[in-house]
């Protein structure tokens, strides 16, 4: 059993698409590693097709917790305040937005591809905006396993808890992930795929050695390179 795509089963899934818009929306996440919510919030305007890149932004709502006597901030296992001392029955919550943009590379694959869609026709209009696909996240998910299942691809393995899951919008990027780490895994390279792929921890990124099989191996090899000499 598998544990994550290859890429050239993400092609496979591009294939298996009814329609320019499905396959657009596979290209990007399958090519830039980004999450399906980023993707769907892609617009014509954030495309700069002259210096072939674009803009995506990542909207995170975080519960913050405060003291209600005297606004503090608290972490979850607080009982008391640290700045008042006072007994903590009931925080006050607040929702705060964070956003997190950046500028990401296309390959010229797929910015010719996004030009075909856009001279298509295919973004919609909203609100002075023209995303690139106008559909809810659960349709997103819809229309990668639909893809999967016409493209004949299977449940995948969960590599940290071994239980079976299906072909989804985030093993599009986990295929991202795996396929540029075992291009190169070099500290520099793994830096390099965090900006890419947003991740505020660096070992969030590097698990994806592990993914790919190449950390263990390398070390190793490592040990005994120099048996011979």
């Amino acid at each position: 059993m598998k544990t994550y795509l290859e890429m050239d089963e993400v092609q496979r899934l591009e294939e298996a698409a009814t329609c320019l818009r499905d396959k657009v929306l596979i290209r990007l996440m399958g090519r830039l590693g980004c999450r399906v919510s980023e993707a769907l919030g892609v617009a014509v305007e954030d495309i700069d097709f002259d210096q072939g890149v674009v803009v995506i932004e990542h909207l995170k709502v975080r519960l913050d917790l405060a003291c209600p006597e005297c606004g503090a901030r608290l972490g979850k296992t607080h009982s008391f305040c640290p700045r008042c001392g006072t007994r903590v029955q009931q925080p006050v919550t607040q929702e705060r937005d964070h956003r997190h943009r950046r500028v990401l590379p296309l390959d010229p694959d797929t910015l010719s591809l996004l030009r075909e869609y856009v001279d298509r026709g295919g973004p919609v209009s909203s609100n002075g905006r023209h995303p690139l696909f106008g559909v809810a996240r659960n349709t997103a998910w819809h229309i990668v396993q639909d893809c999967a299942r016409r493209a004949g691809l299977g449940p995948l393995v969960n590599p940290e808890t071994g239980r079976k899951r299906g072909v989804s919008p985030h093993r599009l990027r986990d295929a991202f992930a795996t396929h540029a780490v075992r291009q190169d895994d070099s500290g520099d390279a793994l830096r390099l795929l965090q900006e890419m792929l947003g991740h505020r921890s660096f070992n969030t990124t590097a698990r994806y050695r592990k993914v790919a099989g190449q950390e263990l191996r390398s070390w190793y090899q490592k040990l005994w390179g120099n048996e011979n000499g």
